[in-house]
């Protein structure tokens, strides 16, 4: 949580409050099998977000469908909302206008939350890398967790990477993942970089 430093001439570093808990106390605190446990929920639950920019968007349509149907593996598409929602499928080109819609989309989902980047476009550009108004990736604004490579990719390759994702799930550590505040920056590194101001007259004057 950022407050605004408050600056004493007895203290000089700015004054900061501590981190919010992003986890709660089963989570943070459960035994090793009880951990285990919540994790196959995360892995068998996950609601999906799809964030559809192209013609990737197609293929995710197909593999939600009744010929592959990816709610056996515990996938449940089409979630009502970004509220609702575990994972965020990046599916399509991802140009500068739309990465501020992505990233405030996927801080409104709750933790923890996954990401899978779906497409060459999502990954690194695709074909359009060079465009003026393109992403390089979406992992530029958001952490991803599973890269699903093709132009497009077929319904297949989600869902091998939807079962590379739960594996992850399946082993991964929520206190290790959450638990450590990010570094606070000091006042020092955010300045700079700052432009510093031109001398006013009345210094120039003081100065001959």
């Amino acid at each position: 949580m950022d407050v605004t430093p408050e600056v004493t001439s007895s203290s000089p570093e700015p004054v900061y409050l501590p981190e919010p808990k992003r986890l709660g106390a089963l989570a943070r605190l459960a035994p090793e099998p009880m951990k285990v446990v919540l994790n196959w929920g995360r892995r068998y639950s996950l609601w999906v977000f799809n964030f559809g920019l192209a013609c990737c968007a197609i293929e995710f349509i197909a593999a939600s469908m009744a010929r592959h149907d990816f709610i056996r593996l515990g996938v449940i598409p089409f979630a009502p909302g970004p509220r609702q929602a575990d994972l965020m499928v990046v599916s399509g080109t991802v140009t500068d206008k739309m990465a501020p819609a992505v990233k405030r989309l996927y801080e409104q989902m709750p933790e923890p939350k996954y990401v899978i980047s779906f497409g060459a476009c999502s990954n690194c550009g695709g074909p359009y890398w060079d465009s003026y108004s393109v992403t390089k990736g979406v992992d530029q604004i958001i952490p991803v967790d599973v890269y699903v490579p093709g132009c497009p990719p077929r319904p297949e390759a989600l869902l091998q990477g939807i079962l590379k994702l739960q594996e992850k799930i399946a082993r991964e550590s929520l206190a290790e993942r959450y638990g450590a505040a990010p570094a606070r920056p000091s006042t020092a590194a955010l300045q700079s970089d700052l432009v510093k101001p031109p001398p006013t007259p009345s210094a120039e004057g003081d100065a001959r």
